[in-house]
């Protein structure tokens, strides 16, 4: 996470009262939503890979939620390309391809078939304001599967690309489009990555 939510909430008032993290690795924002005071039973974790989550539920608290499955689009069994140089957390659904040559120490030598499902089918009454996402390019696809949920939402924190570092990824502009449908503009962004960044998106018209 580049963006720093507790400066933003700081500085901007923002009032964050749940959370749904997808992409959650090992769960190492949980300190930062215990900052922010967000209701650890409004906290909403997703991770595919079956190794990050056995450790995310090791080190859970028991009142949080934690799921064992991708989002997207579809409800479908799908194989992830799997690293372990970056204790997996560069894995991704989408094929690796710049990402190859501008970390060349990264090398995605496994799959593993997960279980993806769309989340507005979930029929879960998310007690949440925020969406924070770190799927290594399939942010567009995880939104196509978000139409209700993105209704309720009103901020949105997502890792961003302007490069095709995994094969057919979405690029930052398709992101601004797509959201801008529900209302969202894309408020701070940062590139600290080079061509791959994290952005802020807000819901104006009910973010404060």
């Amino acid at each position: 996470m580049l963006l720093d939510l507790r400066k933003l909430q700081l500085i901007h008032k923002y009032k964050f009262f749940g959370v749904i993290h997808v992409g959650a690795h090992h769960g190492q924002e949980r300190k930062i939503y215990d900052d922010l005071e967000i209701p650890k039973s409004n906290r909403y974790y997703f991770e595919p890979l079956a190794r990050n989550f056995k450790v995310l539920t090791e080190n859970a608290y028991p009142e949080e939620n934690y799921f064992n499955f991708a989002l997207g689009a579809e409800n479908k069994k799908v194989n992830m390309f799997v690293e372990d140089n970056n204790q997996s957390q560069s894995s991704s659904i989408l094929k690796p391809k710049l990402h190859l040559d501008q970390y060349p120490h990264i090398i995605f030598d496994q799959t593993e078939e997960v279980c993806m499902k769309r989340i507005d089918d979930l029929g879960i009454d998310f007690l949440s304001n925020l969406i924070v996402l770190d799927i290594q390019g399939y942010e567009l696809e995880f939104f196509k599967g978000a139409n209700r949920l993105l209704n309720q939402i009103d901020f949105i924190l997502s890792e961003i690309n302007r490069e095709e570092l995994y094969e057919n990824c979405a690029q930052v502009d398709e992101l601004d489009e797509y959201l801008k449908k529900f209302g969202f503009s894309r408020v701070f962004t940062d590139w600290a990555g080079g061509n791959w960044g994290d952005a802020f998106y807000m819901r104006k018209t009910r973010a404060l």
